[in-house]
């Protein structure tokens, strides 16, 4: 087995260290998260950092790298208050992984690729048509990650929107009947499986 400590990891070339680093914590989500400034340009980029931080309010989280350069979705989810999360799947990854490219804030990633826009709800944040799961986010706060120079951008769910035949009578949506994808690392992607669900779990009273 491969065993690396702090300095080791510090001392690896940059472009290993990343990816090593960016998929020891195993698969992430894959999500595009669209955006529209305030002029009406439409954004769309794709994020594996968002993560559940709460139900009651429904409330979600992503990391945002340093705003030295340009970053124009956290300049529209200021500027608007309101994103779409949207979950990539198996048929638009090559064209959801594309929305990585640095464009100008003057053009947006839906035209530059097949992905389309779509409008609805009562929010006009751009969703992606045809994504198995979209959200329409509202934006709370910001809280600053000194540590690492990153910040997680915390926002609470205001329309949430699932394909019928993912969601579950016991209100789980099946992810895999979407074909959902899952991020390795940076630039790798997997489509994972159902396989079982297990039920809440209590202390066993002997082994």
């Amino acid at each position: 087995m491969a065993f690396f400590n702090f300095d080791d990891i510090n001392a690896l070339e940059k472009i290993y260290k990343i990816n090593l680093i960016n998929s020891c914590s195993g698969f992430k989500s894959a999500n595009l998260i669209g955006s529209i400034s305030k002029d009406g340009t439409t954004n769309v980029a794709v994020f594996s950092s968002v993560t559940h931080l709460g139900s009651n309010p429904p409330t979600l989280g992503f990391i945002l790298r340093p705003t030295t350069v340009p970053r124009n979705t956290h300049q529209n989810l200021k500027d608007v208050g309101y994103f779409t999360i949207n979950h990539i799947w198996e048929e638009i990854v090559e064209d959801a992984h594309h929305t990585s490219a640095k464009y100008p804030a003057d053009i947006s990633e839906f035209d530059m690729t097949n992905l389309e826009p779509e409008f609805k709800g009562n929010f006009k944040a751009p969703f992606v048509k045809n994504a198995p799961v979209q959200m329409n986010m509202k934006f709370i706060e910001e809280i600053y990650v000194p540590s690492n120079d990153v910040m997680l951008i915390v926002a609470q769910i205001q329309e949430l929107y699932v394909q019928d035949k993912l969601l579950q009578e016991d209100g789980l949506i099946n992810l895999s009947k979407g074909n959902v994808a899952a991020i390795n690392g940076l630039d790798t992607y997997a489509i994972p499986k159902f396989k079982t669900q297990l039920g809440y779990q209590r202390p066993k009273t002997n082994k």
